[in-house]
Parts: structure tokens; sequence; C-alpha cells
């Protein structure tokens, strides 16, 4: 199984479809919200169904603000972040974590691409593909003979 996984898109169709190239063939689509229309694009130009939470900057109320789904026998929490203060640090989140006994933590809303392990529990946040930001990237996350690992893809900036 392998998951491509974006945040914080801020509307960057062009890096975006990019960014989805650069994916590859993919089994799952996540969208951590800053802009949940950019999921819907995504879904029009690979015509998979994109999972989709809202972000701070979104003010659609199509998409839930936070996602629970189970994939591959793993317990997967999707966040865009900013409710649980990750500009902060992630103890909040951990707490929600504990809580709902994920296995997997998405997240973005710091634009601060992050593959971590805390009890357990791997945490991931794609980075941002907001134009003009100097580093953009997405998330890989890969599950092959029990096996789970993520990524952080960087994707060349657009020249304006």
């Amino acid at each position: 199984m392998k998951i491509a996984i974006f945040s914080d898109s801020h509307g960057n169709h062009a890096l975006l479809a990019r960014a989805f190239d650069l994916a590859g063939d993919v089994d799952h689509i996540f969208h951590l919200g800053d802009e949940t229309d950019d999921a819907i694009f995504l879904e029009l130009l690979c015509g998979k169904t994109v999972i989709k939470v809202l972000g701070n900057c979104d003010f659609s109320t199509d998409s839930p603000r936070e996602s629970l789904l189970s994939l591959a026998g793993m317990k997967f929490l999707l966040t865009h972040g900013d409710r649980y203060g990750v500009k902060g640090g992630l103890d909040k989140l951990t707490t929600r974590a504990a809580e709902e006994k994920a296995d997997v933590v998405l997240y973005g809303h710091t634009h601060i691409p992050t593959v971590t392990t805390i009890d357990g529990i791997l945490y991931v946040n794609p980075g941002c593909l907001k134009k003009g930001f100097s580093k953009p990237s997405f998330a890989l996350l890969s599950f092959e003979d029990g096996t789970l690992s993520a990524s952080i893809v960087p994707v060349t900036p657009l020249q304006d």
C-alpha cells in the first residue's frame, strides 16, 4: 500500500499537480487542509477519491476537521493540526493520538516536513506546497511486507 499525503497547498494547483506526478502510482491520497478545494482539483486530476480534512484556511463544511480511518489493520488520525497547537509542539496531538489509539498521525499547518515516532506512533507532516515557499514538499507513506515507512519528497518550486 502506498499513500500520497499533501497539505497546505493554498491554491497552488500547478505545484500540486507536479507533486502528484512525482508520487507515482498510489493506492490512497490524503489532503490535510489549506485548501480543500485543492483536494477536489486532485480528484479531478487523478480520478480517485481524496480523503480530506479542513484546515484553518478552509471555510467549507463539506469535510470534517479530523478523520479517523483504518487501513491495512492500522488506525490513522488525520488532522490539519491547528486545533492542537502543533506550531508550539506536539503535546496536545500526542494526547489525542493516545486517546484514539492511533498507529499513524498525519498533520499539517506548520509547513515544516516531519517524520517522527513518539511512543510507538508514527507522526508525519508532509510540509507545504504554497506558492513562494522555498522548500515545497509532500510525503509518501508505504506499508509493505508488514513494514510501515514514511518519507518526505521535495518538489522543485515553480519559477514565476
